[in-house]
């Protein structure tokens, strides 16, 4: 058996793209990424563009949103119906007739929420001056997973280790991992710093049924610098994670088998 990384601090699902999620004290992994996770997504009527926290022009409030499920969702069962609270109170279920009328009132534009993509889907992101030369101050397009609400693989990891760099490196930052939308968070103890860029290729093993192929370092974008709950909007954020660590804080991965995730699992590399 190979040495234990950390273990589980917590797992993570998003029911509603870009809207506050869960955090249940156990999570199960299916074929296609956590059960449940971006479940549902809001897509923009007149231009096909997910709704997403990643163009807060457009979408301001969208992290001021709360996604929670009705019931539990299950491997290979649909999608169960999701209770939203919007940013101004309002309470709606996506299995109501009108949610589609109620959401276009809150957002400003004509939105449709959907459970699921046959095409590939879009997203709108928006760079700030000075994070990305490049792009600087406008709106790029990006594509998503084939058939998913997902930006770009199944599963996000991210560890403490890199959190608590990341706060060493701009203390006056308010680093959190819900700021970086996880699936599951690692607690490496005393590991160096961004220990899971040396991840990449190999395969994890979460407690005794789950393995998960890791594929690559995770770029950030402006959603890390968006104000939510009680953290402020802050530009340093993304700042330092440019600087730091090339713009990159945590890993995707795809499932090799899945099961069930649970907070002080052990955490190995095999």
């Amino acid at each position: 058996m190979s040495d234990i990384l950390g273990v589980v601090a917590s797992g993570r699902r998003y029911p509603v793209k870009s809207m506050m999620g869960e955090e249940p004290n156990v999570i199960d992994i299916g074929e296609h990424g956590v059960v449940g996770d971006r479940a549902y997504a809001f897509v923009d009527v007149a231009t096909g563009a997910l709704v997403s926290a990643k163009n807060p022009k457009k979408w301001p409030d969208i992290f001021f949103s709360n996604a929670q499920f009705l019931s539990l969702p299950k491997v290979g069962d649909a999608h169960p119906a999701v209770r939203i609270t919007f940013p101004d109170g309002t309470v709606a279920q996506s299995d109501q007739s009108d949610i589609n009328q109620i959401a276009s009132r809150i957002f400003g534009r004509e939105v449709r929420l959907e459970t699921a993509i046959t095409s590939k889907p879009h997203l709108e992101q928006f760079w700030p001056e000075g994070i990305d030369p490049a792009n600087s101050d406008v709106v790029t397009q990006e594509n998503t997973l084939v058939g998913t609400f997902f930006d770009a693989a199944p599963i996000h990891i991210l560890t403490t280790s890199t959190i608590n760099q990341l706060r060493k490196l701009y203390p006056e930052g308010r680093f959190e991992a819900r700021r970086f939308r996880p699936n599951i968070v690692v607690d490496t103890g005393t590991a160096a710093e961004f220990v899971e860029n040396d991840w990449a290729g190999k395969t994890l093993a979460i407690g005794d049924e789950v393995r998960l192929e890791i594929s690559s370092a995770c770029p950030r974008c402006v959603m890390t610098t968006l104000a939510q709950g009680d953290l402020p909007k802050d530009y340093g954020i993304l700042s330092t994670i440019v600087q730091g660590n090339k713009g990159n804080v945590g890993i995707y991965a795809k499932v090799i088998q899945g099961g069930s995730v649970k907070r002080g699992d052990a955490v190995r590399l095999i």
